[in-house]
């Protein structure tokens, strides 16, 4: 396909007009052949981020994503067939808990994630930190554990959307990540190259995640939402709470263990509600089970040991040693400074900035600057409180795990520094501000 020079495309939506579904696949594609070069491409990235995309473009440009590679059919998974997916944040371990609670009920969690860059953690980097297990599985490795376990956690293959790739790494070096039709055709097209029967969006809103207010996190859920239900693919997409850590965890053993502590009953907190939320959610839409009552069974899975289980059979199936369900610490890789947070006043916690503790966190070595940067997976933070809860001088409240003595310090430092302390109660804030795609309610 040829519309005639890049240039004519990159000067249409320089001056606001509307691009038409073969301008921005012929383009798309173009730039993903290698047949445009970058300069071009930034100019188009820019034009776009200023100009905007409307409804229609932002689907057009979803669809010449995927079609700039391979599909994953999933032909061969007779279960009904689910993906979530997160837009990131702080001690955001719900795929770990999720994945085994959803396939534990029957369902097929078919799952590609991603690294961790900047203050958020990835799914991939937690997961490798347990010793052996591996995520760059074959397509069909992948499907053939998805369909006996019933879920599989690996990295996305070069060839599913590598427009994406291609478009995401020049968008991250020209300063354009943060548009909402950008970020929804770049999410909205791994989830659609994989052929599941429901996609649930997780789309964080606060000082730990990309989209800082809930009024942008809620545009950015209905434009997932438009492109799934202009594609024909069920979408749900929960706007929730990322002005604090979710977890207690940040780092990569440190969540895995908390999951661990998650799907074997012993921890509770928001990070067990999101999941079960989500998995009852899934329950009900793929199931037909009446709403609520997905929630409960998701709930009971975890109660009833089925969760752990299915956990302790994805973990080995992927090369990992599955004794991390009976003793994380034992086998997950442990800092050798491990020093505790102490609160340095009295009060109820009213606030704190998560986006500060996932960056001190990751100048620990649990997280990346640039994509490819190696990580340390021992090292993090835990970090106890939650908005709301209250604190004593000399109480402690969390803990530094790092490679030394000083790093341990100045970590602890800035863990007190995010905090913002209130003489008062304070109340909490919503684990969901509100769901879209589909009708109201959830599982």
């Amino acid at each position: 396909m040829s519309v005639g020079d890049p240039r004519d495309v990159v000067a249409a939506k320089r001056d606001g007009r509307h691009l038409s579904e073969q301008e921005l696949a012929w383009f798309v594609q173009s730039y993903a052949r290698g047949e445009i070069p970058d300069y071009l491409a930034a100019a188009f990235l820019m034009a776009c981020f200023i100009r905007g995309l409307d409804a229609e473009e932002t689907v057009a440009l979803t669809r010449a994503m995927i079609d700039s590679g391979a599909t994953l059919a999933l032909r061969g998974i007779s279960r009904p067939k689910v993906d979530k997916h997160s837009t990131g944040g702080v001690a955001d371990g719900v795929t770990l808990v999720f994945a085994p609670i959803a396939a534990s009920l029957g369902l097929a969690v078919a799952k590609l994630s991603g690294r961790g860059l900047g203050h958020t953690g990835g799914t991939l980097d937690k997961l490798e930190a347990i010793p052996g297990l591996r995520t760059d599985l074959e397509p069909a490795a992948f499907e053939r554990q998805v369909e006996e376990v019933g879920c599989a956690v690996a990295a996305q293959t070069a060839d599913l959307v590598p427009a994406d790739g291609a478009l995401y790494a020049l968008r991250d070096a020209t300063a354009t990540v943060p548009s909402i039709p950008l970020i929804a055709a770049s999410v909205m097209s791994k989830k659609l190259a994989v052929a599941t029967d429901l996609v649930l969006l997780d789309v964080k809103a606060g000082s730990g995640a990309f989209m800082k207010t809930v009024d942008d996190a809620e545009a950015l859920a209905r434009a997932c939402t438009r492109v799934a239900d202009d594609w024909g693919r069920p979408c749900r997409a929960a706007v929730t709470d990322m002005s604090q850590p979710l977890g207690e965890a940040i780092g990569n053993a440190l969540d895995v263990a908390e999951a661990v502590d998650l799907l074997s009953g012993r921890a509770h907190g928001r990070l067990r509600a999101l999941a079960v939320m989500f998995a009852g959610e899934a329950v009900s839409r793929l199931t037909g089970a009446p709403m609520g009552e997905g929630r409960e069974r998701a709930a009971r899975a975890i109660d009833s040991g089925q969760a752990l289980e299915t956990f302790r059979r994805m973990v080995e199936a992927q090369g990992g040693d599955p004794r991390v369900v009976d003793d994380p610490a034992g086998v997950l890789p442990a800092a050798p400074v491990v020093r505790p947070v102490v609160a340095d006043r009295d009060g109820y916690l009213a606030g704190v900035d998560a986006e500060a503790l996932g960056r001190a966190s990751g100048d620990l070595g649990a997280g990346r600057k640039r994509k490819g940067d190696p990580i340390d997976p021992a090292v993090g933070i835990v970090f106890r409180l939650k908005v709301g809860d209250p604190l004593q001088r000399g109480e402690e409240i969390g803990a530094v795990h790092a490679r030394d003595e000083a790093a341990a310090e100045g970590c602890a430092r800035r863990v007190l520094a995010a905090m913002s302390i209130s003489e008062g109660a304070v109340e909490p804030p919503p684990l969901v501000h509100a769901w879209f795609g589909g009708s109201e309610g959830v599982g």
